[in-house]
């Protein structure tokens, strides 16, 4: 079995989850996630437990397996707490502001970069320079602070540019004059 794959996920009080054939609909204070298993994998709730099982021991099956798994767990943790993701701005002028359902950042361009914010994703900003990504859906919340990310990641000369909050930039030296 699969170390990953054999361990039930426990379902926390006020999340509840069912089982429709591959479809597994989690639904929890946060919110509602759907997940279609990986062929070959099932799934079964028993005491409150949700449990994986898969029809071979393949190695493409046993990857599927313990794959189907931790999403459901993420899943499960995400409408019960929510993942967030924290974006850090430097650099002189470089802002964001989020106005409806749309983020516009000034990183140093000639225009303002305007992102569309995806449902069941929220963002707010504090204090012009961090930007903190909220949601149910670990793979939505990490790749709206991805893409965010990516539109100015920090450089190594002097630091300007998109972080995640925490991240460390190795520094490097400038050129020398003789």
């Amino acid at each position: 079995m699969s170390r990953v794959g054999k361990l039930p996920i426990s379902l926390p009080p006020k999340v509840k989850a069912s089982v429709d054939g591959q479809r597994v609909v989690v639904e929890g204070p946060k919110g509602k996630l759907t997940f279609d298993l990986p062929r070959r994998t099932a799934a079964t709730i028993e005491d409150g437990q949700i449990k994986v099982t898969r029809a071979s021991d393949e190695p493409e099956v046993r990857a599927l397996h313990g794959l189907g798994r931790a999403i459901l767990n993420n899943m499960v943790k995400g409408v019960h707490e929510g993942y967030v993701r924290r974006l850090e701005i430097h650099g002189v002028g470089f802002k964001a502001a989020v106005q409806g359902e749309k983020i516009t950042m000034n990183l140093g361009y000639s225009h303002p970069i305007v992102y569309p914010i995806p449902a069941g994703v929220s963002v707010k900003v504090e204090e012009n320079t961090k930007v903190v990504i909220e949601g149910a859906d670990k793979q939505a919340v990490g790749l709206v602070a991805s893409e965010l990310r990516g539109f100015y990641p920090a450089e190594p000369y002097k630091g300007k540019g998109v972080r995640y909050a925490g991240e460390r930039i190795v520094r490097k030296e400038g050129k020398t004059v003789q």
